[in-house]
């Protein structure tokens, strides 16, 4: 078969209209800017079979948004959830989010999103019962994940919560085809891609809150715990959010830098077969240039709903940490709460699957000419350059 005929942009939406019998994407552009995905994945000029496989991802995607915004029409009231208040966890990646975001969800008064609930979100997660299929189909996929890329474990420890995991923000725009999220395109050969797709922020925060509401209907009324990067959204995100809270963390930028490539070789050589460090090292150098450089020159980064804290005071202190956010955004740490907190660290260490091992010579360019270059942002958020053993 030829590749156009696998990666065909006609032939893959209308057969997920054809599966379920649903057109409405819910945006006019939507066709146009899947084709653009389509046109990158064949790009990557993968084989046959990858090609494949990126189809069926490409399916998946398609009939779940055709689902998703067919849901929004046909279940009452699901429109009208209100999300109030919510709290979110940003920083650059590698910043110790996803430990915040852990501690976040296990407070008995949060709600977090779960990899079941993105990966198949229709009907309403809400609605479904304990023995929903959907999620013994993603811890399935999880554990298909794991099997694949076991050294994202000492990475990812937390992908050991399988299918009831805590996705990121970015997941709930996989299906936008804004983003090509390992978690969405672990099937197919394309390993870590970054860039390249159109961005809208406007649009993709309408998707992100349709998700929340979806996920909301049907269930008692919790504050949601989300993490996500938002630092480069911020006018977006308080225009869709403006009672939200986000807690920024910031590390010293050598050292994400360092760790985001040696993340990125984990995994781009996991799900593309191969991996060129150099070019990966120049896509997350520039990549942590380009975020500095935004958190420096975005005013919305002093907005008050923001609190701001130093990655080596979160990771000596993460309950401490979370209760002055607490206090910050007019909500009680409560002993429930903070007993949850304790028992996750204690309970959930960071290295059980392995210590994941990086260096700043990963980098390849002159770490004290990096340092001096971040020197601005460490001395905006007071921050000292990372040593470590």
């Amino acid at each position: 078969m030829a590749a156009n005929d696998i990666l065909n942009t006609e032939i893959l939406l209308n057969n997920a209209e054809a599966e379920t019998g649903l057109k409405d994407y819910g945006d006019d552009s939507f066709q146009q800017r899947f084709g653009l995905a389509v046109d990158a994945l064949i790009n990557i000029n993968m084989d046959e079979a990858g090609q494949q496989a990126a189809a069926d991802v490409c399916h998946w995607l398609l009939t779940s948004r055709l689902q998703l915004f067919n849901d929004h029409k046909t279940y009452p009231g699901l429109v009208d959830e209100v999300i109030e208040a919510p709290l979110f966890a940003t920083g650059e990646p590698r910043s110790g989010t996803t430990l915040l975001h852990a501690l976040l969800s296990v407070d008995p008064d949060s709600r977090s999103l779960r990899f079941w609930e993105v990966m198949y979100p229709s009907p309403p997660p809400g609605l479904a019962q304990t023995d929903d299929a959907r999620r013994v189909r993603a811890d399935d996929d999880w554990r298909e994940i794991n099997a694949l890329a076991p050294d994202w474990l000492k990475i990812h420890p937390y992908n050991d919560m399988l299918g009831d995991g805590l996705p990121e923000c970015e997941r709930t725009w996989a299906m936008d085809f804004r983003v090509m999220t390992p978690t969405a395109w672990w099937r197919a050969p394309i390993g870590m891609y970054v860039g390249g797709l159109p961005v809208d922020s406007k649009a993709q925060y309408i998707i992100h809150k349709m998700i929340l509401q979806h996920c909301q209907y049907g269930r008692p009324i919790k504050r949601w715990a989300l993490k996500g990067f938002h630092g480069p959204r911020l006018q977006a995100f308080f225009d869709t959010y403006p009672d939200a809270r986000l807690i920024w963390t910031h590390r010293d930028p050598v050292q994400v830098t360092a760790s985001r490539i040696g993340m990125a070789g984990v995994l781009t050589k996991t799900f593309s077969g191969h991996v060129n460090m150099q070019e990966q090292a120049a896509i997350h150098l520039a990549a942590t240039r380009a975020g500095i450089k935004e958190t420096l020159t975005n005013p919305l980064v002093d907005d008050p709903r923001i609190f701001h804290v130093r990655y080596t005071d979160f990771v000596s202190d993460p309950v401490g940490t979370i209760a002055q956010f607490y206090q910050f955004s007019g909500f009680e740490m409560t002993t429930e709460a903070e007993q949850a907190m304790r028992d996750y660290l204690a309970n959930n260490k960071g290295d059980r699957y392995g210590k994941f091992h990086y260096s700043t010579d990963m980098i390849g360019v002159d770490i004290e000419a990096l340092h001096q270059e971040f020197a601005p942002y460490r001395e905006r958020f007071n921050l000292d350059i990372e040593q470590r053993k």
